[in-house]
Order: C-alpha cells, then structure tokens, then sequence
C-alpha cells in the first residue's frame, strides 16, 4: 500500500514540474495542488488515520 502511495506521489510531482512547453504557464496551480495533497497525507500519517 506504501509503495503505490510512493509511487502515485512521485508521478504526480513530475507531472506537475512546468517543463513541458504547452504547461509553461500554469504558474504554480499543479505544483501547489499537489503540495496540499502530500500535507494532508502526511497530516492524516502522523495523526494514524493512515496505519503505519
């Protein structure tokens, strides 16, 4: 189940990086979408809603 969370977060974060010509100007809406996304898992991880 870590593995795929792992996973799932890796690929998003690269397909969020503005690399890409026709994503260079999303600005930081991808990259802040998914920062929220990682703070609530990690906030859901410590508080153990999600078993360790």
């Amino acid at each position: 189940m870590y593995t795929i969370l792992l996973v799932v977060l890796i690929l998003m974060l690269i397909g969020s990086l503005p690399t890409w010509p026709h994503s260079s100007k999303w600005g930081y809406g991808p990259s802040g979408g998914l920062g929220t996304i990682l703070l609530i898992v990690i906030v859901l991880y410590l508080l153990g809603v999600i078993p360790r």
